[in-house]
């Protein structure tokens, strides 16, 4: 753990450390300059946060020769490396939060490792000032990193504290180099200068020290207790406190029932990495919220979170994703693995079910809601912005009767093209897909009964595009959108054919009121059967508003409100409201 956290904090350390490290001019140089404590600054370091006179000026052309090792030397070496500091120099407990922070690599970035030739630093040319100095600390000492882009960043700005970090990287390295009784690598001038560095550093080095001990006190305490070494529990539960309201039910001349019912859901996922790159996904769900359907006569009607398996937990998901080279993301399940897994969904704010849009039609298009489940796919970057995934996806899989199985029951074979950029995103998606006839349910239980079978309980193909897409307008003002159309098929009884689509549009406010918060308006048409011999001879739409408000960084409540006009695409349909409040714990 020591060695791991100083080798990283030697990446903000600039050249001019080993320009201090290597050596002086001569002896006699070197002695009067320890004498009087004063160097001169390049150009280059005027902007560098350390004491003037806390460094001698050395050129790394100009090292004398390894002198022969001798009882003075050694003594030299002893007194340098080996005494312990004592408390007394010890700094401030103010500085420990410094400490840990200089410590920490640049955010969004991590160590390459050790850097073993100078080549391997684009950004160092031999031309730069410090460029002999740099091959010295690579080549001849062995501390020295660089970023995963392959860069140095020699010009960053540097404090007290991160120099002493570096410094101490350098010093263990050195005492391994001692240890081994490396021949010629250490000239005395090379030990008199740590000398006085170690010595002008000497509290920042010892909080630094000590702040290393108590991360390894610290972490020897989470590993004796740890759940596991490679998998992380993941949780989140709902309390949804909803209701429907109206006069009747969809095409029924019965009242809606309109019971307020308090329900919830929890989800346990566990999530485990063998190379740091792949994720083993085991996700367990429970919850007992009824959908809104029977209530009201309509999947129009159904909450985001709605689950119901009587609070017994069951197996949700189980998928395994993984790398293949640099640009390319495996994905396999045996249960759980949707078309929204593997390929990215417009707007990404609604997709989440506990922190996005209140309505399953509102989360994302219904054209990703063929049959899923079981399956695998690949997610292809051509560029960091350009992505093409691709996935054959399948409900009974692991079935092998009749219609079921990979390749005789229903399945999708999906491909989307993204664009993800800074302010723009869109993806545009093809997939064919084939249910039997007991399977039927083409738009995922959003839409009117005619859109999810068109018809009916009939084996049926279809062909099925999809666009989508968001612009954010600025940090707190997002555009989003979506169309799909369904080119439907029956596949026995008759060659007959049926169209659906679908579109909707959204409004969010991403940290309205304090960060964290969201602000959204949905509206759409759910999915219509427009022809076909059941198609639905009216429109109804969608209306969607909610607000979500951070509570805390684990807790979020989120009040909204859904209206369909004309439920399941019929005028002479009563429309219904559904309402809820939302609770959402996250750990």
């Amino acid at each position: 753990m020591k060695s791991k956290l100083l080798f990283k904090s030697l990446l903000v350390t600039p050249a001019f450390l080993g320009m201090a490290l290597l050596g002086a001019a001569s002896a006699n140089a070197s002695a009067t300059l320890l004498e009087s404590g004063t160097f001169s600054l390049t150009p280059e370091t005027q902007n560098l946060d350390v004491a003037a006179e806390a460094i001698p000026a050395i050129a790394a052309a100009d090292l004398v020769a390894p002198v022969q090792a001798d009882t003075t030397d050694a003594n030299l070496v002893q007194e340098i490396l080996a005494a312990p500091l004592t408390v007394a120099q010890a700094a401030p407990n103010a500085n420990l939060d410094q400490i840990e922070r200089y410590s920490e690599p640049v955010v969004g970035l991590d160590s390459m490792g050790q850097v073993t030739s100078i080549s391997q630093l684009r950004d160092v040319q031999p031309t730069d000032w410090a460029f002999q100095a740099l091959q010295s600390l690579v080549e001849r000492y062995g501390c020295i990193a660089g970023y995963p882009d392959g860069t140095y960043r020699g010009n960053r700005a540097l404090t007290r504290f991160e120099f002493a970090a570096g410094l101490n990287a350098c010093l263990d390295r050195i005492n391994e180099l001692i240890a081994a009784a490396t021949q010629n690598i250490l000239t005395r001038e090379d030990l008199l200068v740590l000398q006085r560095l170690q010595e002008e550093f000497a509290a920042e080095l010892a909080t630094l020290r000590g702040r290393v001990d108590a991360l390894e006190a610290r972490t020897a305490e989470l590993e004796a207790n740890q759940f596991s070494t490679t998998t992380k529990l993941r949780g989140e539960v709902i309390f949804g406190l909803s209701g429907a309201f109206g006069d009747e039910k969809a095409n029924q001349n019965v009242d809606i029932d309109d019971n307020v019912v308090l329900a919830g859901r929890a989800r346990l996922n566990f999530d485990t990495s063998f190379t740091g790159r792949d994720r083993l996904r085991t996700r367990l769900q429970a919850g007992n919220h009824i959908s809104f359907t029977g209530a009201t006569g309509t999947n129009m009607a159904r909450l985001g979170f709605d689950t119901n398996t009587g609070n017994d937990f069951e197996l949700d998901v189980l998928t395994y994703r993984f790398p293949i080279g640099n640009a390319i993301t495996g994905w396999i399940g045996t249960t759980g693995l949707a078309a929204d897994d593997v390929a990215p969904t417009f707007p990404t704010l609604l997709n989440s079910s506990g922190q996005g849009s209140i309505s399953r039609f509102g989360q994302r298009n219904p054209v990703s809601r063929l049959p899923d489940g079981i399956g695998g796919g690949l997610s292809i970057n051509f560029s960091p912005r350009l992505n093409l995934a691709v996935s054959y996806l399948t409900d009974d899989g692991n079935s092998p009767l009749p219609k079921d199985g990979l390749f005789n029951g229903a399945y999708q074979a999906r491909a989307q093209l993204s664009y993800t950029g800074n302010t723009f995103g869109i993806g545009l998606s093809y997939a064919r897909a084939y249910m039997p006839g007991e399977d039927v349910n083409l738009t995922g239980s959003t839409g009117s009964i005619n859109a999810i079978r068109p018809f009916g309980a009939v084996a049926t193909s279809a062909n099925v595009y999809g666009v989508e897409g968001q612009i954010n307008l600025g940090r707190r003002l997002v555009l989003g959108g979506w169309g799909g159309w369904f080119d439907t098929e029956r596949e026995t009884g008759g060659s007959r054919s049926a169209d659906v689509w679908t579109w909707a549009g959204s409004v969010l406010f991403p940290d309205l009121g304090a960060r964290g918060n969201l602000g959204g308006v949905v509206f759409g048409m759910p999915p219509k059967a427009t022809s076909g011999p059941n198609r639905d001879r009216d429109t109804g739409y969608h209306l969607e508003g909610f607000y979500r408000f951070r509570v805390s960084n684990n807790i979020s409540i989120t009040p909204g409100v859904i209206v369909l006009f004309n439920p399941e695409h019929n005028d002479r349909n009563d429309n219904i409201y559904v309402g809820t409040l939302r609770t959402t714990f996250s750990f």
